[in-house]
């Protein structure tokens, strides 16, 4: 399996790395891991701008989905499953529906639902080096 590592030197260097990363996707699907703090809403708010989202782009972690669009009107979706207790609630809220769209759909702490998740999925991992400094890996998962 191919990897793709991204090391952007503080978070404004994002803006540089994510148009990078939307090139190297090969799925709708894009999964997030990282510990608590890494940037994971971070990182999803540099690629929805990268995208030409003008909404402001914040973390769904109470409502678990948000909606934006990006350039050309096309939906973007970005999933918190952080709060989820039970993978049924994720199903509660459409979860099967949305994978049926084929819209980009961005998931954070995608572990809660893991086993409603597809085969075919992109997968960024976020490692924390320093304050400042994150590692970004991003793998294919077909």
């Amino acid at each position: 399996m191919a990897e793709s590592v991204f090391e952007p030197a503080h978070e404004e260097d994002l803006a540089r790395v994510a148009p990078q990363i939307l090139t190297a996707l090969q799925h709708k699907l894009i999964l997030l891991k990282g510990e608590m703090g890494a940037g994971k809403t971070t990182l999803v708010k540099a690629l929805c701008r990268a995208l030409g989202v003008q909404d402001e782009v914040s973390s769904p972690t109470f409502a678990l989905v948000n909606e934006y669009l990006g350039a050309n009107e096309k939906a973007i979706f970005h999933f918190d499953w952080y709060r989820l207790e039970d993978p049924e609630e994720a199903l509660a809220i459409g979860w099967d529906d949305y994978l049926e769209r084929g819209d980009l759909l961005f998931m954070e702490w995608p572990e809660k639902i893991s086993t409603l998740i597809p085969p075919q999925f992109d997968l960024i991992e976020i490692e924390v080096v320093s304050a400042e400094r994150r590692r970004i890996r991003l793998s294919h998962h077909t």
